[in-house]
């Protein structure tokens, strides 16, 4: 055989060869490298996402911490207000019941002493007529006594 021959026919396979890999083999080739490619390219734009995404939620997260914190302070702050409003208003109820009771105390001691001082005028009266009675064994009108005892228990 002759080199020119061989070089043709290897030349003419060759050629063949060509056609068939860039019409059966390369196009699937292809396909799943672009394939391949494509889905990498997702992945990274997906990972940015996420990325991105977590970065948002980070901030968003020490957003609400910090809102958080201030409503927490807030509720912190207005309790305490409101517990030294109701131990102020326990204080100010305890020294007007206080108040109270010491002036029905004093009401009653004046009620008591005027009873007290009621029934020692009826006992001096009492005595005073008694001894009276005494002197006088011998009285002629009740009822004058009656008077002066009335008079003198108004001056007592």
């Amino acid at each position: 055989m002759n080199i020119n021959a061989t070089l043709f026919v290897q030349t003419v396979v060759l050629f063949i060869g060509v056609l068939i890999t860039m019409k059966y083999i390369w196009p699937p080739l292809r396909n799943a490298l672009d394939e391949r490619a494509r889905k990498i390219a997702d992945g990274l734009a997906a990972a940015e996402r996420g990325s991105k995404s977590l970065d948002e939620a980070q901030k968003r997260i020490a957003q609400l911490e910090a809102e958080a914190r201030a409503k927490a302070q807030a509720i912190v702050a207005e309790t305490e207000k409101r517990a030294q409003a109701i131990v102020d208003e326990a204080k100010q109820a305890a020294k007007i019941e206080g108040d109270r009771l010491i002036a029905a105390a004093k009401a009653e001691a004046e009620q008591e002493m005027q009873r007290a001082k009621a029934a020692l005028r009826d006992e001096v009266a009492r005595l005073a007529v008694a001894g009276a009675e005494q002197i006088l064994r011998r009285e002629v009108n009740a009822q004058v006594h009656a008077d002066l005892l009335v008079q003198l228990k108004g001056q007592l």
